[in-house]
């Protein structure tokens, strides 16, 4: 196995005292879907040392498109997507050491899990996790790579702390969409290239070329044939509450997480989000019709499936009937806003 990673070392950028850099490092990924599956893979691979995978779901049929690592027999026996990822990986690079964890990402079980992380890597489908992950990133000075995809677009960003903009500083020129991939769909070329940049963002940081490194938002629609850089290293905030002089980390704060609770003898689960967030209801009714019966007036729109009724009021509280399971729930609810 001695020229395992021969053809790797024979890129100048890497070399053999970069191959020795990728063995030595620790990369957390949260979220083995689309683009965890991927990335892992690709990290995996290239030789690097330890691998810490966190997800809180398992395989479904409707994952096989586009989740690399996953099997129908995954599928069917519904095997947590962290432990089949594991299995997986572990085949395909026995040297590498991997940790999978089966949880719900939070601000209270991170901090321990970054102890010797080196980097971090959002394979994420919600805002929440991007948002602690960004607190998390300042707090403890880890870099850690963006990236999102639905439908046919794709989006890459690289936070590095105290250089780059932290994504609370591009709040204002991130492009907002209440698209998902269960209401927009997705395509796996999509999921493929912002793997694809993601992971040479990761090689180029863990190898110590971070002169290479792209520090422009990236957007793209391999569709239509589009490609977008916005430069955004003039945008740091000063006054930033995850990077900026006086820093409070809000998203690591109790009071600014989603919260959850079950309505007592209604069959239904409740979901608050940290601040009141209002939706443009004439395109998310559009989104949703392909769920299920769509109503709406003034104050709420309500979708009815075959399983479940998800009602949105204006605020962004969202009740969810016919469910009691908090993690069922939370599931939905990304789902359909993303």
């Amino acid at each position: 196995m001695d020229n395992r990673y021969s053809r790797q070392q024979l890129f100048r950028p890497i070399g053999v005292t970069g191959q020795q850099l990728l063995n030595e490092k620790h990369v957390l990924i949260i979220g083995v879907g689309a683009l965890g599956s991927a990335s892992a893979e690709a990290l995996v691979r290239a030789g690097v040392g330890h691998l810490t995978i966190i997800d809180r779901d398992y395989v479904e049929w409707s994952n096989l498109q586009r989740q690399q690592l996953y099997t129908e027999a995954d599928a069917a026996e519904k095997t947590p997507k962290a432990i089949a990822a594991k299995v997986r990986l572990q085949a395909i690079n026995s040297e590498v050491k991997i940790d999978a964890h089966i949880l719900d990402a939070s601000s209270a079980e991170l901090p321990e899990l970054l102890q010797t992380v080196d980097l971090m890597i959002d394979a994420t489908d919600n805002f929440d996790i991007r948002f602690m992950m960004n607190d998390l990133s300042a707090k403890y000075k880890i870099p850690w790579v963006y990236g999102s995809c639905v439908s046919s677009y794709g989006a890459i960003y690289t936070v590095i702390p105290d250089e780059t903009p932290c994504f609370q500083c591009l709040l204002d020129v991130v492009p907002n969409s209440v698209m998902t991939c269960d209401t927009a769909g997705i395509i796996s070329p999509a999921v493929q290239i912002v793997a694809a940049y993601q992971v040479a963002e990761v090689l180029k940081l863990l190898t110590n070329n971070k002169a290479a490194v792209n520090k422009k938002y990236k957007t793209f629609d391999v569709w239509q044939n589009q490609q977008f850089e916005i430069n955004v290293e003039n945008m740091r905030n000063p006054q930033c509450p995850c990077c900026g002089e006086h820093a409070t980390h809000p998203y690591l704060a109790y009071e600014n997480q989603t919260k959850l609770d079950i309505l007592c003898g209604r069959d239904a689960v409740q979901i608050r989000p940290p601040k009141p967030t209002y939706y443009n209801f004439e395109e998310l009714e559009r989104t949703l019709k392909t769920h299920g019966t769509v109503q709406s007036n003034p104050y709420l729109l309500s979708c009815q499936t075959d399983n479940y009724r998800f009602v949105l009021f204006q605020d962004g509280r969202v009740v969810i009937h016919g469910v009691q399971d908090e993690l069922e729930a939370k599931k939905i609810y990304y789902q359909l806003l993303g």
